[in-house]
């Protein structure tokens, strides 16, 4: 698993930061949505009103309510440019511990399996958030 990213994580500009209120009309720049199961992640690029950028990950998990509706949890990491690399790192870290000490040659090589991915699972935000 590698990561690309076009922002320079080394930059010391800082981004401003105001009340959730804000920071919902940021303006959006990229957004990806990964379904898995009963969650969707989603990875959304936006910039602050200075032109600065952060990323934000979502995480949304469809809920039964008692009436038989749906609701959803939503849990949601800001991360600035600044934080990326070592956010990149520690995730990389983290996924190949995972690989290389935990998980039997039979995971990994089901981890490395081509997978075809419909584009349309990725794109949009109708149906889960």
């Amino acid at each position: 698993m590698y990561f690309a990213l076009k922002f320079n994580p080394f930059s010391k500009n800082q981004p401003t930061v105001g009340t959730v209120e804000d920071r919902q009309d940021q303006e959006e720049i990229y957004s990806q949505r990964i379904k898995a199961g009963k969650r969707t992640y989603f990875f959304d690029v936006k910039a602050t009103r200075g032109q600065d950028y952060y990323l934000t990950i979502t995480e949304s998990k469809r809920k039964l309510r008692d009436d038989d509706t749906f609701s959803y949890e939503k849990h949601k990491i800001f991360l600035y440019k600044e934080d990326f690399a070592k956010f990149v790192d520690a995730l990389q870290d983290a996924v190949d511990y995972v690989r290389e000490e935990l998980l039997s040659p039979e995971e990994v090589a089901e981890l490395d399996r081509p997978r075809q991915y419909n584009d349309d699972q990725y794109n949009g935000r109708d149906d889960n958030f």
